[in-house]
């Protein structure tokens, strides 16, 4: 999928294509049958959109879901898993490739090598610690990928409210908030996907400093 973004380095517009999209998602089914209905669809509509995927690597929960369909929908899916949890044979049949990693962070370091944005559906602790590993590395200008929540059922509502209470008590710009898209349905996330610009905050660091009495 061809996206169009501005190069703030070289001042003009640059054209890159996005193929491979990574799901962060729960290894749990959920309490409502929504949650998993999301998870197939998602699924499905990046096969629809040829986009590849790359994911968690397990065969439980909405991870499965996902996985399932996008690859009934012809998807290349990647899975990257920790030898801990693919000794417990938890790893997703059909996948196109299957990585082994020893700990969570190469998990988590290999998946935002692999991708070109990120959709994070509704999850627990694991999910949460991808998703603001990826919003961070956002916000201190190492990539420059999308970051969309899928707020099925309104899961994400008290998220949204808590980051615009972080940027009401200055603790987060409000640029970098918006790095944290929200979508209402799987359509929706693939337009934010393919819409998203990153923000471009010159120095802000160096408002910090100056704000604790360092010298710029």
């Amino acid at each position: 999928m061809r996206v169009e973004d501005y190069c703030f380095f070289c001042n003009r517009k640059i054209e890159f294509f996005m193929k491979t999209i990574c799901v962060f998602c729960s290894s749990n089914l959920g309490s409502n049958p929504i949650y998993q209905q999301v998870a197939a669809e998602m699924g499905m509509l990046l096969a629809a959109h040829q986009f590849n995927i790359v994911y968690g690597g397990a065969n439980v929960g909405l991870m499965r879901c996902m996985a399932d369909a996008a690859i009934a929908g012809g998807s290349r899916v990647t899975g990257v898993i920790t030898n801990f949890l693919a000794d417990k044979h938890l790893t997703q049949s059909g996948l196109a490739k299957l990585i082994v990693v020893e700990t969570m962070q190469e998990r988590k370091a290999k998946m935002e090598e692999l991708s070109d944005g990120f959709i994070v559906l509704p999850g627990g602790f694991g999910t949460m610690e991808e998703m603001f590993e990826v919003l961070t590395a956002g916000q201190l200008g190492f990539h420059s990928k999308p970051v969309v929540l899928l707020n099925v059922n309104k899961y994400y509502d008290f998220l949204r409210q808590q980051l615009n209470f972080m940027v009401s008590q200055r603790m987060l710009l409000e640029p970098h908030a918006g790095i944290a898209q929200f979508a209402d349905n799987p359509e929706d996330a693939i337009k934010k996907l393919l819409s998203y610009q990153a923000p471009v905050l010159g120095k802000w660091i160096d408002d910090i400093r100056r704000d604790n009495g360092h010298a710029i």
